[in-house]
């Protein structure tokens, strides 16, 4: 099933008399439980593709379907519902609330489903608990490797089970090993789950472990 699609998407920005041409024309199909890379430089496009694709950004014309739905004529409240409820977010620099200990960072996500709070706390220990990082719920960021910040950004990502999660250059911060050990995270939960992911990255072992590669130069893609 496909769960996100884009059909002929352009994404223009106007600076001063000048306009970039970010996007131009891309169609772009993620199935069901696939694990994606879109791959290229600095200034190629690929963060713009997953912020549209994210709900954060609105393309300047084409359409996106998230979930076979038409999301293009949504308004910014309509977005940030299919945010909350259909998409998990993973990013370079793990934004985690430092005021907050792990599990309350997993769980914030949670706050605004009708729920009990006791539910939503257990989902948050289970999520916490799936990234190795159980014994850890009572550490603030600050106490935390680069490394288990950003597991604990991935239970946050994963505690409302969403359709799929992008992630913007997640491995960028961390050093090789660690680097490797999260992707190995990542791809398990995306076997095990069948939770899709969507990279935005130039990280090679991102790419050497992607079910498809899709590599974006100036704004289209190339391959």
């Amino acid at each position: 099933m496909s769960i996100v699609k884009l059909e002929k998407i352009c994404k223009n920005y106007t600076l001063g008399k000048t306009t970039l041409n970010a996007l131009k024309n891309i169609d772009l199909n993620v199935e069901q439980g696939e694990f994606i890379a879109l791959a290229g430089p600095s200034g190629s496009g690929k963060t713009t593709a997953l912020n549209i694709i994210g709900c954060i950004d609105k393309p300047s014309s084409g359409k996106v379907f998230i979930d076979e739905c038409e999301i293009s004529y949504l308004s910014s409240d309509g977005l940030a519902d299919i945010r909350a409820g259909k998409i998990g977010f993973i990013f370079q620099n793990f934004n985690l609330l430092p005021v907050l200990n792990a599990l309350e960072n997993v769980e914030y996500p949670l706050l605004h489903k009708k729920m009990a709070f006791h539910k939503k706390r257990k989902l948050a220990q289970e999520a916490l608990e799936s990234v190795g990082l159980g014994k850890y719920a009572r550490h603030r960021p600050m106490e935390l490797s680069g490394g288990q910040q950003q597991r604990v950004a991935i239970a946050r990502a994963l505690s409302t089970s969403p359709l799929m999660i992008l992630a913007d250059e997640p491995t960028a911060n961390l050093d090789h090993v660690t680097g490797t050990e999260i992707l190995t995270l990542m791809k398990k939960m995306n076997l095990e789950r069948k939770t899709t992911f969507i990279f935005s990255t130039h990280d090679q072992k991102v790419m050497e472990i992607a079910d498809k590669v899709v590599r974006l130069w100036d704004g289209e893609i190339s391959s």
